[in-house]
């Protein structure tokens, strides 16, 4: 089982840790700053400095992260760290009881978080439900299930007042019945939050004035003015009930 710092501090960019397990899936720790792909957000890259054993000293990067699977395809709670080359050809892997500095690519890291914050604005801005989502250091896009047309102009706009309003995002979290009673937060149609651990993770935009509220268990910016200038790059009609809508940051 791996311990998930990121999901109480999406600001550590380093920590130290055990590898646990090493597999065709990856390498696994017994901690990590690194957030696994899933709810639409890309996965981590950065390196594993490693600081025991016999690859003391050396770097291993690190070109994704997973979460694991058992043999049915089932995820696990082991976090798979995927070098960027192994074997013959690549670097050499640390040891099981190995120690290393698990370390992310940082401003990777922090192009997610923004990105991943402005979808949850977007979310406010278009009431609809969302039928997919991806979520990339390079770009972000939501598919909502609507048929009315979208401006991306007067989107971008509104954006840019959220923004610059400096709205908190806050962690919280409800329990399952709390979540049954509130059917509404949960924006997606496709992925559905974990239940059965007394507690489901939530991100809030906004203090005195809610912004957003819905489970999730990606990474965020801690405030909205964080984001810097965001805007709707394309709108697309990706069926005769979907309507795509990609983010990018301005040069």
């Amino acid at each position: 089982m791996t311990q998930e710092l990121f999901r109480t501090d999406a600001y550590l960019t380093e920590c130290a840790a055990t590898v646990t397990a090493i597999g065709p899936q990856g390498i696994v720790l017994d901690r990590t700053v690194f957030y696994p792909m899933g709810g639409g957000q890309a996965g981590d890259a950065g390196v594993l400095r490693i600081t025991s054993g016999t690859l003391a000293g050396r770097e291993l990067a690190i070109c994704d992260t997973r979460k694991g699977k058992d043999a049915e395809g089932r995820f696990t709670s082991d976090i798979c760290h995927v070098p960027a080359t192994t074997g013959d050809a690549g670097a050499p892997l640390p040891a099981v009881g190995d120690t290393v500095a698990a370390c992310i690519a940082w401003q990777r890291r922090h192009r997610l978080m923004r990105f991943h914050t402005t979808t949850h604005l977007l979310c406010h801005l278009v009431p609809q439900l969302v039928n997919g989502c991806s979520i990339t250091a390079d770009y972000a896009r939501l598919d909502f299930n609507m048929t009315e047309p979208l401006d991306k102009e007067a989107l971008t706009a509104a954006l840019a007042l959220l923004v610059a309003a400096g709205h908190p995002v806050t962690i919280g979290a409800i329990s399952d019945a709390e979540l049954d009673a509130n059917p509404a937060l949960v924006k997606s149609m496709s992925v559905q939050p974990p239940r059965g651990s007394g507690s489901i993770r939530t991100v809030r935009i906004g203090h005195d004035t809610l912004i957003d509220l819905q489970p999730c268990g990606g990474t965020h910016v801690a405030n909205t003015a964080e984001i810097g200038a965001v805007t709707v790059t394309k709108i697309e009609k990706k069926s005769a009930t979907t309507r795509r809508v990609v983010l990018g940051f301005a040069a």
